[in-house]
């Protein structure tokens, strides 16, 4: 069989993720946002188009960086998110039985026994569906909601995230695979031979075990990983069996591709091992024209502030106080999202506009008809730019029933993407 592609779903739990004006779309649904039926439902459109799987993107708290106040990300419905993912992916695991279920928990403010037991219990339940989106988090006010004054410096994030990466291996990693017997005739539960302590001690943290719960058919959860600073590519090339990143274009696409790849291959890694999945967002037509029509009524709905206060919460810097590119590494200190302020550069230089003008600018999504998005996602998977995507939503959850309908069907026309899952957990559908 040939290469094919691989497909995961960026999620927020609210009406709001990459397209700010789409909550206040006519076909974006807001009654449910706190009821079990929308996440029962998203989660049978995603696996009816086989994606391999999901994740919650996740912040602890509310962006108040854009000037110092979080007035316009509640007046103008930002990105936030509203409930604890971990207690709605097992909603997700009820309704399905092959979608990868992921949720994004930090190493910078969760102890590594926590993180391990938490996520071994929803790969268990979920007969080894759960996936770890692994962040070192990237803002103040989330440190201040875990008094902490600020958040620790980028590299110091990292090597205590590599620490708890490497506590909650050794947690699940206490129990042999066939350590629970349940022998009624012989009164043998559990095999205490086949079960051991971690006894990890590391620089900033350490943690005993064992771990009171067993290896999923999984074994443990998948890791996946986004960062695009060279600290946060070599911890992805280190950890990542799925990497969500947001190049610019083709070009830095295929860059950062071989980057991951060659890291990975020196640090004894195979290269197939991790699949980079580049992020996306779209508007469908039937036509060009139509979706275009869409594009523009969807932009309408916009809120230029809400823009500009993303832009701040993403990159760690108010943009009301920044007036130039070079200003924002002093604005930010140790927060943001490297792959964010390059976005930003990317689009001055590549559209010849102001760091003003592309300060206040939001992602674009791809437009156009189902051939047309195939077409793209062919060119960049084709070209070594990627083995996949992250499809981000603009309305929610129509935008996801419109990609299942009408560019799945045209990515398996071309024998680029399943048409079955490959296994019955994450990992092995990765692995394809």
């Amino acid at each position: 069989m040939s290469r094919q592609m691989h497909l995961m779903a960026y999620l927020k739990t609210g009406p709001t993720a990459s397209h700010t004006g789409a909550w206040r779309h006519p076909q974006a649904d807001l009654h449910d946002i706190f009821s079990p039926a929308r996440y029962a439902h998203i989660a049978r459109v995603l696996e009816e188009a086989r994606f391999d799987g999901c994740f919650y993107a996740d912040t602890q708290g509310i962006p108040d960086i854009y000037e110092g106040s979080f007035r316009s990300y509640l007046q103008h419905g930002g990105q936030i998110s509203y409930l604890d993912p971990l207690t709605i992916l097992p909603i997700m695991a009820a309704a399905t039985q092959h979608l990868g279920l992921g949720a994004t928990l930090s190493t910078t403010f969760h102890h590594p026994y926590h993180l391990a037991r938490t996520l071994a219990s929803l790969d268990l339940l979920s007969g080894g569906r759960a996936c770890w989106n692994i962040v070192t988090s990237s803002t103040d006010f989330e440190a201040r909601n875990f008094g902490l004054p600020e958040l620790p410096d980028k590299d110091l994030r990292y090597d205590q995230g590599d620490e708890v990466v490497e506590a909650c291996c050794a947690l699940w990693d206490c129990w042999d695979a066939d350590a629970l017997v349940m022998d009624r005739a012989r009164g043998l539960f559990i095999d205490p031979a086949k079960v051991r302590y971690a006894n990890y001690k590391g620089e900033h943290v350490r943690t005993r075990g064992p771990l009171s719960i067993p290896p999923s058919p999984q074994g443990r959860p998948v890791l996946m990983q986004a960062g695009s600073s060279g600290r946060g590519r070599a911890f992805a090339a280190r950890w990542a069996e799925a990497i969500f990143c947001s190049p610019g274009d083709k070009a830095a696409a295929v860059a950062l591709y071989a980057d991951i790849k060659s890291r990975m291959v020196a640090g004894g890694r195979a290269p197939e091992d991790c699949v980079v999945l580049p992020w996306m967002t779209v508007v469908l037509g039937e036509t060009e024209t139509i979706a275009r029509e869409r594009m523009d009524y969807l932009n309408s709905l916009s809120s230029p502030e809400l823009e500009m206060a993303t832009n701040s919460a993403m990159i760690g810097a108010d943009l009301s106080q920044v007036h130039d590119a070079g200003g924002i590494a002093a604005a930010k200190k140790a927060q943001g999202h490297q792959g964010l302020e390059d976005r930003l550069r990317h689009i001055m230089q590549t559209e010849g506009i102001s760091f003003e003008a592309a300060k206040r600018r939001g992602k674009t999504p791809l437009v156009g008809t189902p051939a047309m998005i195939a077409d793209y996602m062919q060119d960049w998977f084709e070209a070594g730019g990627c083995d996949g995507f992250v499809i981000s939503p603009t309305i929610f959850p129509g935008m996801f029933e419109d990609f299942g309908r009408m560019v799945v069907p045209e990515l398996q026309r071309r024998g680029l993407f399943r048409k079955e899952y490959a296994g019955r957990t994450m990992r092995e559908n990765l692995q394809g």
